[in-house]
């Protein structure tokens, strides 16, 4: 049995990407961010859909149109495929634990 808060990277400076499982149509990833955002290179622009959820922490999305969603601890926020959007802030003072499912 495996426990998506448990065994959480020791290395900070950096954000990780596991992913759990993959398929032809979903693919289901534990993002764990300390205080990292998005590359200043611009928009994710995915072409699957991806359904997100914050276990631990917080962070900030921010979309394209100016929109903006913080996601605490239990929140979760469906963006459809092509909906630019970028993260714009994760909590400094503890991990972040996102669970994120890309789906067709």
């Amino acid at each position: 049995m495996n426990n998506l808060l448990s065994q959480l990277p020791i290395n900070t400076t950096k954000e990780h990407f596991e992913e759990l499982i993959a398929t032809k149509q979903t693919r289901i990833e534990r993002i764990v961010s300390f205080g990292q955002t998005s590359p200043n290179s611009g928009w994710y622009n995915q072409t699957e859909h991806e359904w997100v959820m914050v276990l631990e922490g917080s962070g900030t999305i921010e979309f394209e149109c100016g929109q903006s969603v913080t996601l605490n601890k239990g929140d979760y926020l469906n963006i459809p495929a092509h909906t630019k959007h970028k993260v714009s802030h994760t909590a400094l003072n503890q991990a972040t634990v996102w669970l994120a499912v890309f789906y067709a």
